[in-house]
């Protein structure tokens, strides 16, 4: 007699094979995207409700904005005026230091990626050309740059 409380067999497997896929994901996310920086208190709800990887790169790019201003952005963001991987994450910086966030990079993987890149290449000591180079070759494929 089959207990008809229990799915099938087939359905417990993939609830199974799902969770631990996202599991996965979830885990591997977390270790990733190591950047510096300490997380804003005085951001808004949406950036400080974003996950961890998120959060250092808008970190990131509060701490080191001369070089994301330098690096080009390759998610079609120059379509809304974005002219850096900067404009992803600051919209504008008020002259007495208040910072108006862009909430483009909440939903933008590339973004995201592209930050975490020059992160890491910033802390393996190279110089803003070659930060510049890397971005351009392992970006490029996926669309046009934002700067020239």
């Amino acid at each position: 007699m089959t207990d008809m409380a229990s799915p099938p067999r087939g359905l417990r497997t993939l609830a199974l094979l799902l969770t631990l896929a996202v599991s996965g994901v979830l885990a591997s996310a977390c270790g990733q995207g190591q950047m510096a920086g300490p997380m804003d208190p005085a951001w808004p709800s949406e950036v400080s409700g974003a996950p961890v990887v998120v959060r250092q790169a808008y970190a990131f790019a509060h701490e080191h904005p001369d070089v994301l201003k330098a690096i080009p952005c390759y998610c079609g963001c120059g379509a809304i005026g974005h002219t850096s991987n900067y404009d992803c994450y600051i919209a504008d910086e008020a002259v007495d230091g208040t910072i108006t966030y862009d909430p483009h990079a909440l939903g933008c993987s590339i973004c995201v990626d592209i930050t975490q890149d020059a992160g890491r290449l910033l802390e393996e000591g190279r110089s803003s050309p070659e930060i510049r180079a890397s971005i351009d070759s392992t970006y490029a494929r996926y669309g046009p740059s934002n700067m020239p």
